[in-house]
């Protein structure tokens, strides 16, 4: 009689490398989810994410044990061993880009267009309330050069329109980007200025970032001046100057369609 060989056993390793790789995802985009609908808070977010990427990490090492097991006794599991490396590749994605980013470029966590006189964010019960009591610090004069150094291609906005029509295009292209006002003055006044106040989520965790828009009317023409802030953190990862950018561009579509 004929017999089939048994087959070969599983690499425990390579299994238990693909349940914690599933479970280090869920729980990395559990903490980015709920952080984003608002039903935690950063400190906690970050923390459950934290504890996403350990879970990542060790199944990283279980992979390298089903690596070698497999390779030496010739046991199955290829498959998983492989589903989990690419697993923990797509969870530490973002965390590696945003290190190669804090590599690349300078700790800044407040970038602002004027950077001899930046603007001042509002100081008013409902900007307070907006940012939990939360006030943006003043830029040290060290952050200032090491901006001037990182961003030159900051600067500010310098439009063909009178302020007041410069403040409603400001409000128009904030709101395309999804910035959402919490506190604005119209120009006016003494020195004719106006100013606009904004939070915006950033992209992956929905932190909220403070930034405030001034504007200063010159001779038929009209000053722009931005500033954005992070309440999180050193590093802003260049997502300030990001930020500045997109709205420069997009006033000026706004412009470009008048």
């Amino acid at each position: 009689m004929r017999r089939t060989p048994p087959p070969e056993p599983w690499s425990k390793a390579a299994l238990w490398s693909r349940r914690l790789a599933l479970l280090a995802a869920a729980v990395a985009l559990g903490a980015a989810a709920a952080s984003r609908a608002h039903r935690l808070a950063p400190e906690p977010a970050l923390t459950l994410l934290g504890a996403g990427l350990a879970l990542s990490l060790a199944a990283l090492l279980l992979f390298v044990a089903a690596c070698v097991v497999i390779w030496q006794e010739g046991r199955r599991g290829v498959g998983a061993a492989a589903t989990a490396l690419a697993v923990i590749a797509l969870t530490f994605a973002w965390p590696a880009w945003l290190a190669a980013k804090a590599v690349r470029l300078p700790v800044l966590a407040d970038i602002s267009t004027d950077i001899a006189d930046p603007p001042h964010f509002s100081m008013s019960a409902a900007a307070d309330r907006a940012r939990n009591g939360w006030r943006p610090p003043s830029i040290p004069e060290k952050a200032r050069e090491a901006q001037r150094a990182a961003y030159p291609e900051v600067g500010p906005v310098v439009v063909d329109v009178d302020a007041d029509e410069a403040f409603a295009l400001v409000l128009k292209t904030a709101a395309a980007q999804g910035w959402r006002a919490i506190d604005q003055h119209p120009p006016g006044g003494r020195r004719g200025e106006g100013r606009i106040d904004f939070v915006a989520p950033t992209p992956v965790m929905g932190f909220l970032d403070d930034i405030t828009v001034r504007l200063r009317p010159l001779p038929g023409q009209s000053r722009i001046d931005i500033r954005a802030a992070t309440r999180y953190g050193r590093h802003d990862f260049g997502a300030g100057a990001a930020r500045i950018q997109q709205f420069s561009e997009g006033l000026q579509a706004q412009l470009d369609e008048r």
